[in-house]
């Protein structure tokens, strides 16, 4: 056994971009830097490789059994289960959303038995998964709840290394202000340290936006936010602000003041994030038991079967995943 981490790789909704994206991945040479294991059926991966015209050369194993590092790095375990199925492209589906959590559910239970180090995924529809089956809101619940996390898990948003996470997330803005408490703003802070960390960074700049206009006209800040910071610096954590949220992203991201963003609410983080680097998102599941990434945009059904869907997001989530298995295994040195 060689020391490269082992990373399973699921090809994403296969009616939209992940197919055709992951069939490029594997052949890039940053997936040398890893075993590779892909998990998913034959008929998606070879209609991938068709879009895309790249021939992954994958070896082929029934099982995590088979796979066998000394006689190569990618391999791919076909769960088509003597079915050769089609999906129906550019529309979200119950079919393949089925496929998605098949493919999902596989990867988790390597991870859980500690087989594979992380999971990096195309992208997926969250209406699809639910059309499918899924009984959660997104795959990031349904991740938790298979791996049994009960400690607290959050998403991240990546652009060019430079990590946001949220104290609130997908509730009303009116339910905002009573969730901004200093117990709640702790939890992202330590886990966006923490996670900072195992990926290779040795003391984050952990910025904290504020929640009022200029950070000003309320009480949060004094009440909660400030209190909190001044609580993570008493952690070890190298946290500032508050900054008031229309230059929060001038401050610490363009000025390369800190590694990465504590937002209150959604949009707060979203709108600088994407208007910086959109095209270069990668989202990281935080907090889990495995490290979990994909492209942080869509299926893009509009363009699926066009071969001109952006790779860097993909290569980007890849190198992620492959630095916090890096951490990963480090530690337990």
């Amino acid at each position: 056994m060689n020391n490269k981490p082992t990373i399973g790789i699921i090809l994403g909704d296969p009616s939209g971009i992940g197919p055709e994206l992951v069939s490029k991945l594997l052949a890039d040479k940053i997936t040398d830097k890893a075993n590779c294991i892909l998990i998913g059926e034959r008929s998606i991966l070879e209609d991938g490789e068709k879009t895309s015209g790249v021939k992954t050369d994958l070896i082929p194993a029934k099982n995590f059994d088979e796979v066998d590092f000394s006689k190569g790095s990618k391999f791919f375990i076909d769960i088509t289960n003597g079915k050769n199925r089609t999906y129906e492209k550019k529309i979200a589906n119950a079919e393949s959303g089925a496929s998605v959590l098949e493919s999902l559910d596989y990867a988790l239970d390597l991870a859980k038995a500690k087989k594979i180090h992380a999971i990096n995924f195309g992208p997926m529809n969250k209406t699809s998964l639910i059309l499918g089956g899924c009984k959660y809101n997104d795959e990031h619940e349904f991740m938790q709840e298979k791996l049994g996390m009960k400690e607290f898990c959050c998403e991240f948003n990546v652009v060019d290394n430079f990590w946001t996470a949220r104290v609130t997330s997908h509730i009303p803005l009116k339910d905002v202000a009573q969730n901004i408490t200093i117990e709640n703003i702790l939890k992202p802070i330590k886990l966006i340290d923490k996670t900072l960390r195992m990926s290779g960074m040795k003391n984050p700049r952990v910025a904290v936006q504020a929640l009022n206009p200029h950070g000003e006209f309320g009480t949060e800040e004094k009440d909660e936010i400030i209190p909190a910071i001044e609580e993570a610096k008493k952690m070890g954590i190298n946290a500032g602000g508050p900054l008031p949220c229309d230059t929060s992203f001038i401050t610490a991201f363009k000025n390369k003041e800190y590694d990465c963003i504590i937002g209150m609410y959604h949009d707060a983080l979203q709108c600088g994030l994407k208007a910086f680097g959109f095209d270069r998102g990668v989202t990281v599941s935080g907090g889990l038991s495995v490290p979990v990434t994909t492209p942080a945009h869509g299926t893009a059904f509009d363009i699926t079967d066009k071969n001109i869907a952006n790779m860097e997001p993909t290569i980007n989530s890849f190198q992620i995943a492959l630095d916090m298995s890096h951490g990963l295994m480090n530690d337990k040195n």
